[in-house]
C-alpha cells in the first residue's frame, strides 16, 4: 500500500496548500478561476501533448485497452440516463457523468501501478483511453450545451468541427498524430512544453483546495443526491463491473486482470474539476465527487488488490 499512501500524500499536501492560499487570500480573489483556466487552455493540452507524444499507441488494440473503455462508457452511459430520467440537465449530466467514469490515473494512478501492480505501463491503456475519447466526447458535449444555453444553434457540421477547436483535444490529438508518425520532436520543442505541462496537476489542486473554502464539507449542499449517486457507480458499481467484463467477457486473468480492477477503482480526476469550473457548471457536484471518492479510494484499493490478486 507504499504506492497508494505516496499518491494521497502528494495530493492532500497540494490541496492543503490551496486551502491555505485561500484562506490568506494572497492569490485575489479570482485565484481558482485563473488557475484552472491556466490548466485547461494551456498547461493540459501540453501535457497531453507530450504524454500521447511518447505514448505507445500499439496499446489501443490491447484487451485492457478495449475493457477499460468499455467499462469507462457503460459508467458514463449510466449516469448520463439516470441523469435524462431525473432532468438534470446536458452540462450537469454530463460532469455527472464523467465523475462516475473518469479515474485519476495520473498522479494517483501512476504510483500505485508501480507499488501495487508492480508495472507503471499497466495505466496507460485507461490513460489513452480517457484522452483519446472520453475526453473529447465530453469536452464537445459541453462545449455544444454551452452553445446552445447561450441560443446558439450549432449546425451539424459545426458540431463535428466543435472537438478541434478545443485546447484539450487539439493538444491530445496532436501527441498522437506525433506519435503515429513516428516524428521527432526537437528538445527546445519538446522540453518547455513538458515544464508548461507540469503545471497541470498542481494548478488543478491548488485551485480545488482554494475552492473547497465555499463548501468544506461534502455531501451536505443541495446536490448531495446527485454527489451520492456518481460515488457509488464509481467506487462500486465501475470495479464490480470492470472485474466482470473483464474475467468472464474477455477472459483477463493474473496481472491484467487486477490492472483493470484497481484503475476501475481509483477515484475520480481532478479533470473533471477543471472541466466543471471551465465551463461553469456542476462545479460542487464534481468537487465533492472528487473529494469523497478519493477518501473512499483507500479502502477500495485494498480490497480489490486482496480479492483479486493473483
Amino acid at each position: 500500500m507504499l504506492g497508494v499512501i505516496q499518491g494521497f500524500t502528494v495530493i492532500g499536501v497540494i490541496i492543503g496548500v490551496g486551502v491555505l492560499l485561500g484562506k490568506t487570500g494572497w492569490l485575489g480573489p479570482h485565484a481558482p478561476g485563473v488557475l484552472t483556466k491556466l490548466a485547461f487552455w494551456v498547461a493540459t493540452p501540453s501535457l497531453l501533448f507530450t504524454v500521447l507524444a511518447d505514448a505507445d499507441l500499439a496499446t489501443l488494440v490491447s484487451a485492457q485497452f478495449i475493457v477499460s473503455t468499455i467499462v469507462m462508457l457503460s459508467m458514463a452511459l449510466l449516469v448520463a440516463v439516470i441523469a435524462a430520467v431525473f432532468r438534470w440537465g446536458i452540462r450537469d449530466g454530463a460532469v455527472a457523468a464523467l465523475s462516475s467514469s473518469y479515474v485519476n490515473a495520473g498522479n494517483l494512478g501512476i504510483p500505485i501501478a508501480v507499488y501495487v501492480l508492480g508495472d507503471a505501463t499497466l495505466v496507460v491503456p485507461v490513460m489513452l483511453a480517457q484522452l483519446l475519447l472520453m475526453a473529447p466526447v465530453f469536452t464537445t458535449i459541453l462545449d455544444v450545451a454551452a452553445a446552445r444555453s447561450l441560443g446558439t444553434r450549432l449546425r451539424w457540421w459545426r458540431i463535428a468541427l466543435r472537438p478541434f477547436q478545443n485546447p484539450i483535444v487539439i493538444g491530445a490529438l496532436l501527441g498522437a498524430l506525433v506519435s503515429l508518425i513516428g516524428l521527432p520532436i526537437p528538445e527546445f520543442v519538446f522540453e518547455p512544453l513538458a515544464l508548461i505541462g507540469g503545471m497541470t496537476v498542481p494548478a488543478v489542486l491548488l485551485a480545488f483546495g482554494i475552492s473547497m473554502l465555499d463548501n468544506a464539507v461534502p455531501l451536505r449542499g443541495p446536490e448531495r443526491g446527485r454527489v451520492l449517486i456518481a460515488t457509488v457507480v464509481k467506487m462500486v458499481v465501475h470495479p464490480i463491473v470492470a472485474w466482470l467484463v473483464a474475467a468472464y467477457a474477455f477472459g483477463l486473468d493474473g496481472a491484467q486482470l487486477l490492472a483493470v480492477v484497481v484503475t476501475a477503482a481509483l477515484p475520480t480526476a481532478q479533470n473533471v474539476f477543471t472541466y466543471a469550473s471551465q465551463y461553469g457548471t456542476a462545479v460542487r457536484l464534481a468537487r465533492e465527487t472528487v473529494l469523497v471518492t478519493t477518501v473512499l479510494s483507500v479502502p477500495a484499493i485494498l480490497i480489490v488488490t486482496i480479492l483479486v490478486h493473483p
